[in-house]
């Protein structure tokens, strides 16, 4: 391109000097290119031209959607170095636009496709020779991604992105070609329209889309994870915001997962030097620099299976990288600072491109190797005063096996979701031996038959690393700091049977290239077609087909569901069966059980309840946008009135909250009570929705209090479940149940206590605990009649993130209970027994933690008064308790907020490291 089209446009940069002229050795040396940093072609509308201003220094003002999609469409159509296009939809239904960067000769017909085809091919080494590997590291740009504003009110990375845009898409500097020469880059301005427009954290759901990855639930998710596998990133960029005037970029805080690569943490931490001296403004903040400066080793760790930056590195490799601005700066400063650090970024990539390549490769030829002998990578630490803990144990895991003998919607679900991160998954075709197996839940066998219909996941495959990081039955965390939870494990998360073996084993298996399940056989005239309602996938199919207005009944005994063959058509019934992973099956016999009704679900918005973020969210997802009810908000005003809103109703479903009672009077716990005898089921979710409960007088339950040090920081138990109760049909024996600081239930003495926790050496968890000993015998999940009605209470929180199947089955067990027989008595006022007035007159602990935890340090007993001082300038709030040489602060967290949203816990923590105190544990 001449260099003439340039036209200059004075202070767009504002970067730290850097040498324009080569390239370092591993980047390509750029073509013809100017020394002015300010070149820019002419057609490009520059933000000046675009907006009425610059972006970064001089910006007056963040901007809003749609000037970010009209802003990145101009770009692309005035620059031959773009493509744009659109990644997913918002639940709103707004575009998420990209836009992917490089040099012209890149972005011709063919060519994208090609570099993208090219990249993807390095992940498997054993297709791709060496040889081959080595000549696309030569020649081929390196893949990098950046990513801001996936939560909505943190809105400077996404400005950033565009002045990004802006430089690479039109700038004629050495700088600029140096990296269009080198790299792909993926701009993908906001990943969150919806709550930018709202100025809010989550989606329109209430999701946290940066805890959403793995499970990719929301739309917004999933299509950038299908982008993302199209064009695998080597590096990734999270532009976030947080409290105060400081920025963070890596190196990382601890913990890292240990199945992430040794390249990624290498690249992670070389590019934040690179950062370092490119960041202009105060440099690195320390005792006396506080503000507009950078700091890294603190807060944001690499651990969790949900994050923009642990899925890129564990699941494709990138140097995935959360860079986070102080939200108290000026705009100017927090987009100039955003744009600094993704320039210094995409600098050092294209410096080190050959090298990234070569490393790249490198990383799958290791997991294939790994996954061949069973090893599973080390912990390792990477903040210089820290040490490993908790070692990675000693174990060999060649092969893990879903087992088809119940829950196999759910099995399926699973299957679906490792495939679509490229996981290789097999069909057993004939039963095959496995001489030695850990079964999920702690415990080991022999001789174990694996059954034809068993689904296989191999190790010996390019994703090893994120089989592991996904499928183990604990992540092994190192080190004991939390700022999310400590075990995502997606076969106990779906409750389904699950082993693992060290043994090589090779059994006759086809490759699934398509989800599993339809109708499996026809239904002869006047029979029915029939599937068990065992699982979260079973229970949509359920509520699905009532939608539908098909009619199904339900055997109280089995909770197989059946609808008559002449109900559905059998292609209708077999691609919305096929879509959930379920099986139907045609059989003789005529439908048969208890009918089934849809629900009318009113869903509590009152006092204590957050509407926009928690379970209230994912109520609104699972039982409206997945289920399709029409879910009816009933507010504190309706349930006190007794109002219509509340009264014709079936089912009241009251979220997690931070009230004990909802704000209900003593007569509107009466209309609750007498509600529930008339014939109406009351479901009751963790902190709130059992204390609402029980100050109704609808349960004997009370909170049995924490001991000194307790911590189950999102963990997995064994739960023995009773099978006398409709709400446990379809579930084992035994189950596990997720459990992250949740209240503890002493058992009901007026009901059916549907969960509870094993009192035997049966009881077992994974992830991080401390004190959990403390469950042992009580409940997390209760059936309390009265009247007509019932009270169902569950302890946690079943809807977490909408991740958590076997909770979602047990939820729709709850919403679907069977309808009361008419009754006299119905009719009648009923009081609480004695049992459940003494409940609601108990004490009860104080809810600490909101719909999340309290923030709690724990430090040697000698070093707690030098904890205390620090902790007090934050806040006087603090409660102390001491327990075994270890002493814990505790800080009230009443409004439920994570670490990376919390006002001061990430300088609380700093501090105390800075006072040179050890910290044996955070949780925040």
């Amino acid at each position: 391109m001449a260099l003439g089209a340039a036209v200059l446009v004075s202070a767009t940069l504002t970067l730290t000097p850097a040498t324009p002229a080569l390239a370092k050795p591993g980047g390509k040396p750029p073509a013809e290119c100017d020394t002015d940093p300010n070149a820019h072609v002419a057609k490009v509308p520059s933000p000046e031209q675009f907006f009425g201003f610059p972006l970064g220094k001089g910006q007056p003002r963040v901007l809003t959607t749609e000037e970010i999609e009209k802003y990145v469409e101009a770009v692309g159509g005035a620059s031959d170095r773009v493509v744009t296009g659109t990644v997913a939809h918002s639940v709103t239904g707004q575009d998420l636009p990209y836009a992917i960067v490089s040099d012209s000769h890149n972005m011709v017909p063919g060519q994208l496709k090609k570099i993208a085809d090219q990249i993807r091919s390095l992940r498997d080494p054993r297709s791709l020779k060496a040889d081959k590997a080595a000549r696309i590291a030569d020649d081929s740009p390196a893949i990098v991604w950046i990513a801001g504003n996936v939560h909505g009110g943190e809105k400077s990375g996404a400005d950033a992105a565009l002045k990004t845009l802006y430089e690479l898409a039109s700038g004629l500097s050495c700088d600029v070609a140096k990296r269009n020469d080198n790299l792909l880059t993926v701009i993908m301005p906001t990943q969150n329209p919806d709550g930018r427009d709202a100025s809010r954290r989550t989606n329109e759901y209430g999701f946290d889309l940066n805890r959403d990855w793995f499970a990719r639930t929301q739309p917004e998710t999933d299509g950038k994870l299908e982008m993302l596998r199209r064009y695998p990133p080597q590096v990734f960029v999270d532009a976030h915001e947080m409290g105060g005037r400081q920025y963070f970029f890596p190196p990382n805080a601890d913990p890292i997962h240990h199945e992430i690569a040794d390249q990624p943490v290498d690249w992670i931490n070389r590019i934040g030097a690179a950062n370092a001296a490119g960041f202009g403004y105060n440099g690195a903040c320390d005792d006396v620099v506080t503000t507009e400066c950078y700091f890294n080793y603190a807060t944001y760790d690499l651990f969790y299976m949900g994050y923009g930056d642990s899925v890129p590195a564990t699941g494709f490799g990138a140097a995935g990288m959360t860079f986070e601005k102080g939200s108290s700066s000026a705009v100017e400063d927090r987009v100039q600072q955003q744009f600094n650090t993704q320039w210094a970024t995409t600098g050092w990539a294209a410096d080190n491109r050959r090298e990234v390549l070569n490393g790249y490769y490198s990383i799958w030829q290791t997991s294939l190797a790994e996954g061949a002998a069973g090893a599973l990578e080390p912990n390792e630490v990477v903040q210089p005063a820290n040490t490993v803990r908790f070692p990675v144990p000693d174990i060999t895991i060649r092969s893990y096996f879903l087992l088809p003998d119940r829950q196999l919607g759910d099995v399926r679900r699973l299957v679906e979701r490792l495939r679509r991160m490229d996981v290789e998954v097999y069909r057993v075709k004939n039963p095959v031996k496995v001489p030695s197996a850990r079964v999920f839940g702690g415990r080991t066998a022999s001789d174990v038959t694996v059954p034809e219909g068993a689904y296989w996941i191999p190790m010996d495959q390019p994703q090893k690393h994120w089989i592991q990081a996904v499928m183990g039955e604990d992540p092994y965390v190192p080190f004991p700091y939390f700022y999310d939870v400590s075990s995502w494990s997606n076969p106990l998360l779906a409750g389904v049977d699950t082993i693992s073996t060290g043994d090589a084993v090779s059994p006759k298996a086809d490759l699934v290239k398509d989800i599993d399940g339809g109708v499996a056989s026809n239904a002869p005239k006047g029979g029915s077609y029939a599937y068990p309602m065992d699982s979260a996938a079973a229970s949509e199919l359920t509520f699905r087909l009532l939608g539908a207005g098909v009619p199904l009944t339900r055997d109280v005994t089995s909770g197989v569901v059946t609808l008559p063959e002449t109900a559905m058509k059998r292609g209708d019934l077999d691609k919305l069966a096929r879509s959930l992973g379920v099986t139907v099956e045609g059989v003789r016999a005529p439908a048969s059980g208890a009918a089934l009704r849809t629900p009318d679900v009113g869903l509590f918005a009152g006092t204590g309840v957050s509407t926009t973020s928690g379970s209230y969210g994912e109520a609104r997802y699972v039982l409206g946008a997945r289920w399709g009810l029409d879910l009816k908000p009933v507010t504190t005003a309706d349930v006190n009135g007794n109002t219509p809103a509340f009264t014709e109703r079936t089912v009241l479903l009251v979220p997690d909250g931070s009230s004990s009672n909802g704000g209900l009077t003593e007569q509107g716990l009466a209309n609750l009570r007498q509600w529930v005898a008339a014939g109406g089921t009351y479901v009751g979710l963790r902190n709130e929705g059992t204390r609402v409960a029980r100050a109704a007088g609808l349960t004997s339950t009370t909170e049995k209090a924490k001991p000194t040090g307790y911590q189950v920081i999102g963990s997995h138990f064994r739960v023995d479940v009773a099978q006398d109760s409709p709400v446990s049909l379809g579930r084992p024996a035994e189950d596990f149940q997720f459990n992250n600081g949740d209240p503890i239930l002493n058992p009901s003495q007026t009901g059916v206590n549907v969960l509870t926790y094993p009192t035997d050496d049966t009881f077992w968890s994974n992830g991080y605990t401390v004190g959990s000993e403390a469950l042992k015998g009580t409940a997390s999940l209760v059936d309390e009649p009265t009247g007509a009605g019932h009270a169902v209470l569950f302890a946690y929180n079943p809807l977490f993130r909408a991740y958590n199947e076997n909770g979602i089955h047990l939820l729709a067990n709850a919403v679907l209970y069977p309808a009361p027989q008419a009754s006299p008595q119905a009719k009648l006022r009923v009081a609480p027994d004695a049992l459940r007035s003494a409940a609601a007159t108990a004490e009860e602990p104080p809810n600490l933690g909101g719909e999340w935890r309290p923030i709690v340090i724990q430090v040697a007993d000698a070093d707690l008064a030098r904890a205390q001082a620090v902790v007090e300038r934050y806040t006087d709030t603090a409660q102390t308790a001491s327990a075994d040489g270890s002493s814990y602060i505790t800080i009230p967290n009443p409004d439920g907020l994570s670490a990376d949203e919390h006002p001061f816990v990430r300088d609380l923590v700093r501090d105390l490291g800075a006072a040179g105190i050890p910290l044996r544990s955070v949780v925040a």
